[in-house]
């Protein structure tokens, strides 16, 4: 099976496996990003791990909307795009495709820095990275990215060195539902592909907001799942970027992908 199937694996049924991990681990009861676990050197990668990823990933920073960005990422030319999805030996790498959420997301940032200039910012679901790069070279303060699974935590290690940052703290706990984290602004891209999770971020976001007046960006090409979800009525659309030809091609048919605000109403009402 190619790898092109094992994606269309991955933006169907296995993203139901992801989300039940997001919605059974319970992250620490602080958001504070000093407290968070994280790496912070490339010396604290396994060193199998990183001959793994460098051996099986292609650096590439064409194809997508931030030519600025170099990343490591699973293509055509990669073995794992021809082999069977089982003989890969970790989780399902949904850290390896620039989903185009993340792209827009992280375009905007790099053209309009005063977004997060001087602020603290957390990417949610950080996957590859790579907004929370386009975060550090647009001036960010402080940066925290988030990601569940382990290996995109080492993943984004790698993708800083490729573009002569320090890397940043990376925390592979699942922070929501928990303590609201006073952050200036958090970023998240692609996340609303299941109901129950998607719940969970409108009522933890709202919480966030409503705490310490954080502002909230989200990144979707349109996926049904977003579009038919309550926290759309609430969203505002701030800009839409056509997508590359290569990225239309790996997402079945999305054209473009969408800069939301997120601007709840100030009811205590969480539904």
């Amino acid at each position: 099976m190619a790898f092109h199937g094992w994606k269309w694996l991955l933006l169907l049924g296995r993203q139901n496996t992801l989300a039940k991990v997001w919605r059974s681990r319970r992250g620490a009861p602080s958001l504070c990003w000093k407290r968070c676990c994280h790496w912070n050197t490339g010396k604290s990668l396994d060193p199998e791990v990183r001959a793994f990823l460098e051996e099986n990933t292609e650096v590439t920073n064409s194809g997508h909307l931030t030519p600025e960005i170099r990343l490591r990422l699973l293509t055509p030319r990669c073995r794992f795009w021809r082999e069977k999805p089982d003989l890969w030996p970790y989780g399902d790498p949904f850290w390896a495709i620039y989903w185009p959420g993340g792209q827009a997301l992280s375009r905007y940032i790099l053209d309009n820095p005063r977004v997060v200039k001087g602020r603290s910012v957390l990417d949610l679901g950080s996957g590859c990275g790579a907004t929370a790069i386009a975060a550090v070279m647009s001036g960010a303060s402080q940066v925290l990215a988030n990601d569940i699974d382990p290996i995109a935590g080492m993943a984004m290690i790698l993708n800083c060195e490729l573009n002569h940052l320090n890397p940043f703290p990376i925390t592979i706990k699942n922070i929501i539902n928990s303590e609201a984290g006073n952050w200036d602004l958090i970023v998240l891209g692609d996340m609303f592909y299941d109901e129950q999770l998607a719940d969970g971020l409108h009522h933890w976001l709202q919480k966030c907001i409503r705490t310490h007046q954080t502002e909230v960006l989200i990144g979707d090409p349109g996926r049904h799942q977003f579009l038919s979800h309550s926290i759309h009525s609430q969203l505002h659309k701030v800009i839409e970027y056509s997508l590359p030809e290569y990225t239309r091609q790996e997402n079945y048919g999305l054209t473009s992908s969408i800069v939301w605000s997120y601007q709840p109403s100030n009811s205590l009402d969480d539904s």
